[in-house]
């Protein structure tokens, strides 16, 4: 079960980062980042959401595996 939910956020997490990264490479981003110098919040959180849920996911299936 553990298994499976550590796949599960794993995935997850590399979906958001690719929606992050594409969020970063948008319109709105660039008009963002030229007058702020950061992208938009949209894109950090992706990216931040995405990163910490790979993070997770990956720690969660390590550790199932070396439990059995």
């Amino acid at each position: 079960m553990n298994q499976a939910l550590g796949i599960a956020l794993l995935v997850v997490g590399i979906v958001l980062i690719i929606f992050g990264i594409n969020a970063s490479d948008s319109f709105s981003s660039d008009v963002s980042r030229f007058f702020t110098g950061s992208p938009t919040n949209k894109a950090m959180w992706l990216l931040i959401g995405g990163i910490a849920s790979a993070i997770v996911g990956f720690f969660i299936m390590i550790r199932g595996s070396a439990a059995k």
